[in-house]
């Protein structure tokens, strides 16, 4: 297993090479391109990464190795950093052949790998009537295939993942071994003769692949284990499938993913080259993608309300065996109970899948961590990220200049969307969305996720970050585990956390100079106790000022508010002088026992949110007024309703009076157009443009004046496509900073928490 030379020399080099560079074939590149180049020495995974000996006597070889090393990458390797030191004295001996030797162990520093879409190597031998892996569901190689779902410990080899109890048989052995394959060191590695294997639930004897495609073509519903937990599957053009699903699962209008083959997603979306690109990336995440207008025959059920499906495409081979089967979609949704983390394990799902699913397709590989799919689209500004998980987690972020002697930190996020962020060696690890922590099971999740995170990566954090929310079990996790390992806790308001995250995604230095921020969410604790949610803020990592923002109205019934949007609506009327006509809207409702709670102050906090003002416009135009069967409903739709808008035009009347931005003329133009007759869609849009116009040009006029460098958009409510398109449209020429490689949700909120800590300790 060695690349000869035979002249001896004694120049020698020592190259550490760090990023995502296990699992990805690296040590087998890094041979070929030493025997390539003639030289001799040795190449070795270990916890900080790869580490590589070179020897040669001619000059300025480094120099070539090192830019053909960066050049010329297997498709799943990342480097972060390449670091070379010469070797002197005994360990300078030259060596006659260039060898991959065994790993060493050590303190953890290197990147692990995202799990990786089968490669089309891969999937050409699973369709191969004469490749030994013909229908195999667990083939893999070095560039595809289980990671992260997988790994139990580091260095990254077959005995620290769920394959340790999977002997290799000797055809895979040699696979293996040999550096000339793309197996090579494939820690997966895996055949029907010695790998994990498929069987369906109740027992039939056929195939299980092929069963399992009779039942979905039959109407049932198909629990399904895959990488990172189990899927609940029917066929997505079988609309009593998908109605008997949304029965079962209690889900009345949230939309379900669906699968399928492009040209299928082509036939009922429309997919540009970027949108294709990103169904196809090794990540293979759910692509929210517009349907054909106009909007024709579609899988019914699968979107309520929607103008987007979310698609993805097979990403394993039991998913193109099945697609393949099917020769059609199928509807892919979470396995949980409602509010639970996703399932995992055979016997969790037998228990707790039961009542939903008519069959179990099930296999003996264990998941070492549960991964969701991650959901993704493509905006005018660049990709947008709305949940971060499977297929780019534990992928790591590089800090922004002037992080370079940052401490180890972590921090927690907030209460919803939970996700936790390390930070370490300049790099940044934002972790999976775990969900809302206020689900016991959830926030279970969270508490294992938080101990995995710090033994696979060995952190040892110096500060620990949360939200300045003191009732926040994300918070309260934060303060218990500072007590016990006697860490500093600093606490972080929530939409100053939503500017630093942005800010370090797009690498603002430290001293970059302030922007300004407009957030715009759904809550969060501000300074002065009351919620936020729709601000401008000048700042940066250390400090913020708040410069403007939506004028506070009660959040009648406190949490209630958020699922109920007749309340944010009957508010937010009240306030304009419009009673009248919230009497009208909402005469079913208790609305004298509600103003007299504002009346007293009793469950009624003040509130600037952005996400209630957006769910006051939607009842008011009778979209979810009595009340949202999932989180956004209200605003999705309104989305929607406002994309679907014959022209432009002007937006509503957000007038700014001593820092406050009155929706109250906005509720007196939207009453008169609509007894007017204007349409809802034309309606639903001049909310979004109004909006957007009095938020951007108090963030120009910053921006403007000098005081801001740029303008940085966050918060959940850009997850709204068109808001964020119309917002920067606003802002012109202005620089504008946007996330597309984290959420703007609170699943991005650790990354700005732990950054604002560790700027403060700089």
């Amino acid at each position: 297993m060695g690349a000869e030379k035979g002249a001896e020399g004694n120049k020698g080099v020592e190259i550490r090479v760090r990023g995502q560079v296990q699992g990805v074939g690296f040590r087998p590149f890094v041979w070929h391109l030493a025997r390539d180049m003639g030289l001799t020495g040795t190449v070795r995974n270990d916890a900080e990464g790869v580490l590589i000996q070179l020897f040669d006597g001619s000059e300025g070889f480094t120099d070539i190795f090192e830019r053909r090393l960066r050049a010329e990458l297997p498709p799943l390797a990342r480097i972060d950093a390449v670091e070379l030191c010469e070797i002197a004295g005994e360990r300078a001996k030259t060596p006659k052949t260039f060898d991959i030797i065994a790993s060493k162990d050590g303190a953890a520093r290197t990147r692990v790998t995202p799990d990786a879409a089968t490669c089309d190597h891969c999937l050409n031998e699973v369709r191969d009537a004469n490749m030994r892996r013909h229908g195999y569901a667990f083939t893999n190689c070095t560039h595809c295939g289980p990671r992260f779902t997988i790994v139990t410990d580091l260095p990254y080899d077959r005995p620290k993942t769920t394959m340790a109890p999977f002997e290799m048989c000797p055809a895979c052995r040699a696979e293996y071994e040999d550096p000339e394959d793309r197996r090579f060191h494939a820690q997966p590695i895996a055949c029907p003769e010695c790998g994990p294997k498929l069987w369906l639930e109740p027992a039939t004897e056929g195939d299980p692949i092929s069963e399992t495609a009779k039942r979905l073509r039959a109407g049932e519903i198909v629990a399904i284990k895959g990488l990172g937990g189990f899927h609940l599957a029917c066929d997505a053009l079988n609309a009593e499938a998908v109605a008997l699903l949304r029965r079962r699962k209690h889900r009345p209008a949230k939309p379900f993913a669906l699968m399928g083959t492009l040209e299928t997603i082509r036939h009922w979306c429309a997919v540009s080259e970027e949108e294709q690109a990103l169904l196809e990336d090794p990540a293979a995440p759910i692509v929210l993608l517009e349907m054909h207008r106009p909007v024709g025959a579609k899988p019914h059920g699968i979107a309520p309300g929607q103008a987007t499906l979310g698609w993805m495409l097979p990403y394993t081979p039991l998913h193109h065996l099945l697609i393949d089967a099917m020769g059609g979609p199928l509807v892919m949704t979470s396995g949980n109970l409602s509010g639970e983390p996703q399932v995992i394990g055979n016997a969790e799902a037998r228990d707790k899948l039961a009542g939903f699913a008519d069959a179990f397709l099930m296999h003996d590989r264990e998941i070492a961590r549960r991964l969701d799919d991650s959901v993704e689209r493509i905006t005018e500004h660049g990709p947008m990220v709305l949940r971060r998980a499977r297929g780019r987690v534990p992928g790591t972020l590089p800090l922004p200049k002037g992080f370079e002697e940052a401490p180890q930190v972590v921090a927690y996020g907030g209460q919803m969307k939970g996700a936790i962020c390390l930070l370490k060696d300049g790099q940044a690890l934002l972790g999976h969305h775990l969900g809302e922590l206020d689900e016991a099971l959830t926030y279970e999740a969270f508490l294992k996720a938080d101990a995995d995170y710090a033994a696979l990566f060995d952190h040892h954090p110096e500060l620990i970050a949360c939200d300045l929310h003191p009732e926040f079990r994300a918070t309260l996790h934060a303060y218990a585990r500072a007590e016990k390992e006697g860490q500093r806790v600093e606490e972080v308001q929530h939409h100053h956390a939503h500017l630093a995250a942005c800010l370090g995604e797009n690498l603002w230095p430290l001293e970059g100079g302030k922007v300004a921020g407009i957030v715009l969410d759904g809550l969060g604790l501000g300074t002065d106790g009351t919620v936020w949610g729709g601000e401008v803020l000048l700042g940066d990592y250390r400090g913020f000022t708040r410069k403007a923002w939506l004028k506070p109205a009660p959040l009648i019934g406190g949490d209630r508010a958020a699922k109920e949007p007749w309340r944010n609506a009957l508010a937010r009327l009240d306030q304009a002088g419009l009673s009248e006509w919230a009497d009208e809207l909402f005469a079913d409702k208790p609305l004298a026992m509600a103003r007299r709670a504002v009346e007293k102050g009793m469950n009624c906090p003040m509130s600037s949110s952005a996400g209630r003002l957006f769910d006051a416009v939607a009842a008011c135009l009778g979209v979810c007024a009595d009340g949202q069967s999932f989180e956004g409903e209200a605003a999705m739709r309104l989305e929607a309703m406002a994309t679907q808008a014959p022209d432009m035009g002007v937006g509503f009347s957000l007038p700014l009076r001593d820092g406050e931005l009155d929706p109250a003329p906005m509720f007196a133009e939207l009453q008169g157009l609509r007894q007017h007759g204007q349409s809802l869609d034309r309606l639903a849009w001049m909310a979004h443009a109004g909006l957007s116009l009095g938020f951007a040009q108090e963030a120009r006029r910053l921006v403007e004046a000098g005081e801001a460098q740029a303008v940085v958009l966050s918060g959940g409510c850009f997850q709204n496509a068109l808001l964020l398109q119309l917002m920067a449209w606003h802002l012109g020429n202005t620089p504008i900073l946007t996330h597309t490689k984290t959420p703007a949700n609170d699943g991005g909120l650790a990354l700005g928490q732990a950054l604002i800590a560790a700027a403060r300790h700089l």
